[in-house]
């Protein structure tokens, strides 16, 4: 399969948008779940919002814009209490998708819709670990469903374990879509069940025959993975970062009751100093904690980098 990134080109990228919701505009997302806003004309109007939002400031920097699909959660453990059966996930994944793809329509920048699935479990401590098998069993009918409405590309976000990792790709290729993993890290830049950064890329790999089209991370701060940045792009398979306002760890973060925005311009400030360390990275943007100031900040450094 083709690489799905343009040589030379860096992307920006936002999975911030549940904490900037909920946080800052006081908008309450039950289960943590944005996919229930596309049911409704004025939720996708603000969905529309921000990935317009982004494509701007994207395109204002010369970059491009890897839009993300408001389906992390859209799978069937995490949307059942919701009351979403099979048939109704299957809707609003392709939802998500057409959402992003009109909006490409009208866009002069370079853009790619990223149908973002996210774990079973929790993502920072999951309760088990699925085998790949049972991952690829698990994951598929959200994957073929968000290949199907037409992403370019599906993205696995803030994965915490290999093995799941290995499913999400695997029904990748079976739906025949390129698939980016993207792990979570610990403060010590290891994932959450302590595996390096750079062996989990590596795992991943073998037990896919190598599928993914590229790794990166993303819910941790720079400084948490500075120490483990070299080897991960010494793999060769890893591209980018999207990363979290904060310097807490997970577990500070899931008990904290107010929003941790860190410090924009500093933020945007380490990620063009890895850029220019790491040339060969491609993808940056906002994680936890991030807003559109994080993002302002992160493409003016990126287009000085």
């Amino acid at each position: 399969m083709k690489p799905i990134l343009r040589g030379g080109c860096r992307y920006l990228s936002h999975t911030g948008v549940e904490t900037d919701l909920i946080f800052n505009r006081g908008i309450d997302l039950p289960n943590f779940s944005l996919f229930p806003k596309l049911e409704t004309e004025e939720g996708r109007a603000l969905l529309r919002s921000y990935a317009e939002a982004q494509i701007s400031i994207a395109a204002e920097n010369g970059l491009g814009a890897m839009l993300e699909t408001a389906t992390w959660m859209a799978n069937a453990d995490r949307a059942a209490p919701l009351g979403y059966d099979s048939m109704a996930l299957d809707r609003v994944n392709r939802a998500a998708a057409a959402l992003l793809a009109d909006l490409r329509e009208t866009s002069c920048a370079h853009v790619l819709i990223s149908g973002q699935v996210g774990p079973r479990d929790d993502a920072y401590a999951p309760a088990e670990q699925m085998d790949p098998e049972t991952a690829r069993a698990y994951h598929a009918p959200q994957i073929r469903s968000l290949a199907q409405a037409g992403a370019d590309m599906v993205g696995g976000f803030t994965l915490a374990y290999v093995s799941e990792a290995a499913g999400i790709a695997a029904a990748a290729r079976e739906a025949g879509i390129p698939v980016a993993i993207s792990f979570t890290v610990e403060t010590d830049g290891n994932l959450p069940d302590g595996t390096a950064l750079a062996e989990a890329i590596r795992t991943c790999d073998r037990l896919t025959d190598a599928w993914p089209a590229y790794y990166l991370l993303n819910c941790a701060h720079p400084e948490h993975f500075g120490k483990v940045l070299c080897e991960a792009v010494g793999t060769g398979r890893f591209k980018g970062m999207v990363v979290n306002a904060s310097r807490c760890s997970h577990a500070e973060l899931d008990a904290a009751e107010e929003l941790d925005a860190g410090n924009p311009p500093e933020l945007g400030g380490q990620l063009k100093d890895i850029a220019r360390a790491h040339p060969s990275l491609q993808v940056f943007g906002g994680c936890c904690g991030t807003d559109a100031r994080h993002l302002r900040e992160i493409a003016r450094s990126l287009a000085a980098a």
